[in-house]
């Protein structure tokens, strides 16, 4: 077979990319900050509902107001996307102008897992990487959904790239 001829790198470069989550945080884990905005909204539409004596617009602009303190949140939310490969982690930002960083797997010094009760309760968890890479030395992957297996595929996955790829962790001690 011609693949027993190949180098590690050889192979890295042949393996398919696979994807192990690709989208936007959940809407669980902004649940306070859309409760306050739901509240902002509320009050801000009965606020201009009791101005309604002084004319149309203000319960309409009260209107506007309310259903873009609503929207908020959830465009905040979508406008973030996380895209977690078997070699690398995508994570893109912004509403209107974007930004993409890349954080490859064999820069990784350090992952954890963290869910708490609610977080739990939801299905969602928060997965924070810590890496060498200049750009990107930490990055908190927010509200991902079912997380529990993302976080195995990329503790182990970040084993075999930096086995791949022959990084080899010193210490000082």
């Amino acid at each position: 077979m011609a693949d027993e001829n190949l180098t590690g790198d050889e192979k890295a470069k042949d393996e398919k990319e696979e994807v192990y989550y690709q989208g936007s945080p959940s809407l669980w884990g902004s649940a306070g900050k859309l409760l306050v905005c739901g509240f902002l909204a509320l009050g801000a539409a009965i606020g201009c509902f009791a101005l309604t004596p002084y004319g149309w617009y203000i319960p309409a602009l009260g209107l506007l107001v309310a259903a873009a303190l609503l929207a908020l949140p959830v465009l905040l939310v979508r406008s973030t996307r996380y895209r977690v490969t078997s070699y690398r982690i995508d994570f893109e930002r912004g509403l209107f102008s974007k930004a993409i960083d890349t954080l490859e797997l064999w820069h990784v010094d350090d992952i954890k897992f963290h869910q708490s009760l609610f977080d739990r309760l939801l299905g969602i968890g928060q997965i924070m990487i810590k890496s060498t890479d200049a750009s990107t030395p930490e990055l908190l992957l927010q509200a991902i959904p079912n997380p529990r297996p993302v976080f195995e595929a990329l503790k182990q996955r970040i084993i075999t790239v930096k086995r791949q790829r022959g990084v080899i962790k010193l210490d000082a001690g």
